[in-house]
């Protein structure tokens, strides 16, 4: 193997702990109050946005998907669209029914992490099904608009309509998750009767 191939190899997690490393940065940004810093804002977002796809492509390609890339790349995704969510109720970005959507997704998010835990310490995997990754998809591109509603004329309505696509799917997911380790988790309950 190459030197070239090997740092290759590596990227992905790279991309990963890049993607964690943005967060307070945009954070800063947003709360600077500045158009100029939220534009910089958005900017990083889409960057740390799209290493969400890179992260997982590269690691196929290249052979090198690994425990601690499967277990960070969802965990960065969950933080920066949590820690966004919970700086836009800070900043004025968010009205009170915004609040609905945006509790949905971080208690769907809240939830199935711990259920990922808990079947992860069975020795179950619970995959993550397409739905989900569309759910990321349409949660990093609502956030996405959120960001740029001060600065893009028109955006608010879309972004309205992509939180609430959002929370849907999100909400959904978190079902289909439930419902796929019902049956194991009703059998731990009465094997502790």
């Amino acid at each position: 193997m190459t030197d070239t191939n090997f740092d290759m190899a590596k990227l992905p997690n790279w991309l990963t702990y890049g993607r964690i490393a943005a967060i307070p940065i945009i954070i800063l940004f947003i709360l600077g109050g500045h158009p100029a810093l939220r534009w910089f804002a958005l900017i990083l977002y889409i960057a740390a946005a799209v290493t969400d796809f890179f992260d997982g492509y590269l690691a196929r390609k290249y052979g090198s998907v690994s425990p601690i890339g499967r277990m960070l790349d969802p965990i960065a995704d969950k933080l920066l669209v949590g820690a966004l969510l919970l700086v836009f109720c800070f900043d004025g970005t968010f009205g009170i029914w915004d609040l609905i959507p945006a509790t949905i997704i971080l208690l769907r998010e809240i939830f199935v992490s711990g259920l990922r835990e808990f079947m992860g310490n069975e020795k179950i995997v619970v995959p993550v099904s397409m739905l989900a990754k569309y759910k990321t998809t349409v949660q990093l591109v609502a956030i996405g608009m959120l960001i740029a509603e001060p600065l893009i004329y028109g955006t608010r309505e879309v972004s309205d309509i992509l939180l609430w696509l959002a929370a849907a799917l999100t909400a959904f997911t978190g079902w289909q998750y439930f419902q796929g380790v019902s049956s194991h988790l009703a059998a731990r309950e009465s094997e502790g009767e």
